[in-house]
């Protein structure tokens, strides 16, 4: 037997998890290396799956499957095609920077009243996500990637309410309200989500008689399947409405801003930057290959939504003064994008949409961090109470501003290859809503730039003058996503060779191809 190595690069943050937990309250430094080592084996197994893995090949590699609940044909089936492969690698990446930025962040508090915070818990938490996370991305029995999909919703509530932002504005006790309102008000909206989920899930078992993505869509292949038009309709929208949630995707997305605001950065980067992907990439694998006729079906309401995010995130992004609501708002817009690019139902949208997932993930995780590192120097999330930083602080501003640029995606940059790729895939079979979407990127460059120069030119405020620049553990930290932004930006090739095939095969799925050019080229 082969090498199990998808289990392996789920199942070592899982025992990681375990280990650190276990780790005495008063060995705490103990903790957090055990929690960065582990991170940095789990990006080694997932740079192994990453070489291992062959773009041209099967359409599913490095396979497990093992009989689990045989009575219910439930089994332990792992795969992964292109898209998988490449939010794989973006999450064992982002993990030990994520775990690095957040290294004070759940010291125990040096206050009168002093509150006890477990920060072993902290980093065994983190870990269990990545676990959860990366096997939702592997898996390819429908059952298993419910229970992962729903179970990562127990660390996360932790996470957001029990280990919140200092930087708050109102008093420990307001604080600890307001984080246990975003904390409850995440889990209630995924588990809605994941509730209705549920039943579709027990239905298309009822109707396909199998839990396999494979075997459903190989019986949809040969014809032996033949889903009633109501009935695939129906299953498509409980799948489509936790992803939703979970993306999130106007309406849905209300919790997002409170889950950011009120969690430590490094917690609000772990959320938008990779438990979010869960949503989008399920929308690709399980909605399109799942019920294609039903997901073009669906298709124009979904790009009305997708339009709505756009630009009500980037219209609420402006509005914003507190910087990680901001954020948070812009990356409701960054999801819009996405979303339209897998519904736009073409080869350069749905590339460009997965391009955007692993860009997103990196630019979000660059400026958050970054501002993060700001917040925590001025104790305030306000972005009144910043002013002239970059006379104090060049290194803090220029690596701000960088991850600004990105997330307005400046050509040059990783996010301006994904947006113009959606851009353009969604304006050959849609224009309108192509135009429409364009907008988003005017109000994109107005937000981040005023953000910046609120925050980082003028004057300098007395409270930011002794404000120190960026410390070693920082740069180690911000240094080599700013230069993924750079490399991806002007070399997006790597990426791009490894999802293509699998976006080729999720078209064949709902047996779309791309609009043939009005005008016929000059011979």
């Amino acid at each position: 037997m082969s090498f199990p190595l998808l289990t392996a690069t789920a199942a070592l943050p899982a025992l990681g998890a375990v280990a650190t937990a276990a780790v005495p309250a008063a060995r705490r430094t103990a903790a957090k290396w055990l929690a960065l080592l582990v991170s940095l084996a789990t990006l080694v197994l997932a740079a192994i799956v990453l070489v291992r893995f062959d773009p041209d090949g099967d359409r599913y590699q490095l396979t497990e499957s093992h009989a689990w609940i045989k009575d219910f044909g439930v089994r332990y089936e792992l795969g992964v095609d292109g898209i998988a492969v490449a939010l794989l690698a973006l999450t064992a990446l982002l993990i030990p920077f994520i775990i690095l930025a957040g290294w004070h962040d759940a010291d125990p508090l040096e206050t009168g009243n002093k509150r006890w915070r477990p920060t072993q818990g902290f980093f065994a938490l983190i870990l269990a996500v990545e676990a959860m996370v990366i096997i939702s991305f592997e898996a390819t029995d429908v059952f298993l990637f419910y229970i992962f999909f729903e179970a990562m919703l127990i660390p996360m509530y932790f996470l957001i309410g029990g280990f919140g932002d200092r930087a708050h504005q109102h008093g420990e006790e307001t604080a600890s309200t307001q984080r246990s309102y975003a904390a409850v008000k995440f889990l209630l909206y995924n588990l809605v989500g994941g509730l209705i989920m549920l039943a579709a899930v027990i239905g298309l078992y009822v109707v396909a008689g199998s839990f396999s993505l494979q075997e459903i869509a190989a019986a949809r292949a040969n014809g032996s399947l033949d889903m009633a038009t109501n009935t695939e309709r129906w299953l498509f929208l409980g799948f489509f409405f936790a992803f939703a949630v979970k993306a999130p995707l106007w309406p849905l997305h209300t919790w997002l801003p409170n889950a950011m605001q009120e969690a430590t950065t490094p917690v609000a980067v772990l959320i938008t930057a990779v438990v979010d992907k869960v949503g989008t990439f399920a929308m690709l694998r399980f909605c399109l290959q799942l019920f294609p006729e039903a997901s073009k079906w669906a298709t124009p309401v979904i790009l009305v939504l997708a339009l709505i995010s756009i630009i009500y995130g980037a219209l609420l992004a402006v509005g914003q003064r507190d910087i990680k609501r901001l954020v948070a708002y812009a990356s409701i817009s960054h999801f819009g994008f996405i979303i339209l690019g897998i519904f736009a139902m073409t080869t350069q949208g749905q590339s460009g949409a997965t391009l955007y997932m692993v860009n997103h993930g990196i630019s979000t995780a660059a400026l958050m961090l970054v501002a993060g590192f700001l917040i925590s120097r001025r104790g305030s999330r306000l972005i009144a109470d910043y002013g002239g930083v970059q006379k104090v602080a060049p290194l803090l501003a220029g690596t701000f501003l960088i991850g600004g640029l990105a997330t307005l995606s400046l050509p040059g940059l990783a996010p301006f290859v994904s947006e113009f790729l959606v851009l353009v895939g969604t304006f050959a079979r849609y224009p309108v809503v192509g135009i429409i979407a364009t907008f988003g990127i005017v109000l994109a460059a107005l937000y981040t730039l005023v953000l910046y120069q609120r925050t980082m030119t003028g004057p300098v405020k007395p409270e930011v003058s002794a404000m120190p620049d960026l410390r070693v553990r920082e740069l180690v930290v911000v240094a080599p996503l700013i230069a993924l932004l750079i490399f991806l930006g002007v070399y997006p090739k790597p990426v791009t060779d490894i999802v293509n095939p699998a976006v080729k095969q999720t078209m064949s799925d709902v047996q779309k191809k791309d609009p043939q050019p009005e005008v016929e080229a000059a011979k």
